[in-house]
């Protein structure tokens, strides 16, 4: 199976682009935007919404240059919400490196995260597309509605599974959803526009549930982020969920104090019970069916290599360790 380098090479000069778009709207006559601006964006990270943009508008044959400006604008909205979440969730490492917040102050990464949004609105009216400005103001509308349902969830140990879908589905899915059907939107595909939402939508889901089991399981290197960090917040996601419903009472117990106090002393104690209930497998074979939906959404999508990528990163959405 291919990896997320060799699919970012089929568009490696639009990627090229996209980058530059990105770096030359970071600009700003205030120092201190730059700077943490710079800090966040030059973090890297997999750009995977920004190139989802790409992919779906080169499957489509499109020939001019709104692609690399709208996965700039993707990218722009993402990396806020990632300024506000480490605020509000007091992270201090993302991506293998201290957090913006943990670095330059809570005030600096909220402000310049309203400036990256404030930016990104910019670029759509530049792009002078209404239904660009329509899918996007509602997404990030959408994203702040997830936020706000993850912060009810927190620390309440009868959040359910369904809870658990409506703020990934707002939070993170919809993000994903809005980089696909603006490749299309772009390409003026209407035909697909649809389809490509809800490749997205899926794709998006399957990301998030991959996140929540990789938080219990996976090594704080290679993650990149703390391992424990949903325990530590207090965080019901669908693994814990999935293991206070089936542990004994005992189990059951233990879960419920951590889900209402946070904190990773007890995480041993989880992460075991988390392997005896099988939770990690459960919220896997979520992820996996949430990619043959996915799939399932591209079969009326071209035959080309674009396309197959498509195919590949559903894939790699469920196959990897970080």
């Amino acid at each position: 199976m291919p990896d997320i380098n060799s699919i970012t090479t089929l568009v490696k000069n639009d990627f090229d682009a996209t980058n530059q778009v990105i770096l030359e709207q970071l600009k700003s006559d205030v120092v201190l935007v730059n700077q943490l601006g710079h800090y966040i964006v030059s973090a890297g990270g997999k750009r995977l919404r920004p190139l989802l943009v790409l992919i779906v508008a080169n499957a489509l044959g499109y020939q001019g240059d709104q692609h690399h400006k709208t996965a700039a604008i993707i990218e722009f909205i993402h990396t806020a919400t990632l300024l506000h979440d480490d605020v509000v969730d007091e992270s201090d490492r993302r991506r293998g490196r201290e957090t913006a917040n943990a670095l330059f102050g809570n005030a600096a990464s909220v402000l310049v995260g309203d400036f990256l949004y404030s930016r990104s609105f910019q670029m759509m009216v530049g792009l002078d597309k209404m239904q660009v400005m329509q899918i996007l103001s509602n997404t990030t509308n959408q994203i702040a509605e997830g936020e706000v349902l993850q912060l009810m969830n927190c620390n309440d140990p009868n959040a359910t599974e369904e809870s658990y879908f409506e703020v990934i589905r707002n939070k993170t899915a919809i993000l994903f959803a809005a980089a696909c059907q603006l490749g299309a939107v772009i390409s003026e595909n209407e035909s697909l526009t649809q389809s490509m939402h809800d490749f997205g939508l899926h794709l998006g889901l399957a990301f998030q549930l991959m996140d929540d089991a990789l938080d219990y399981i996976a090594d704080s290197e290679e993650l990149g982020k703390n391992v424990g960090d949903d325990l530590a917040e207090g965080k019901p996601t669908l693994p814990l969920i999935y293991a206070m419903q089936e542990a004994d009472i005992d189990g059951q117990q233990l879960i419920k104090t951590c889900i209402e106090h946070g904190g990773i002393e007890h995480l041993d104690e989880i992460q075991k019970l988390i392997k005896q209930t099988g939770a990690i497998e459960y919220t896997m074979s979520k992820a996996k069916a949430e990619v043959e939906i996915a799939k399932q959404k591209l079969q009326k999508m071209p035959d080309n290599y674009f396309t197959k990528a498509l195919y590949d990163l559903a894939d790699l959405s469920i196959a990897r360790s970080s």
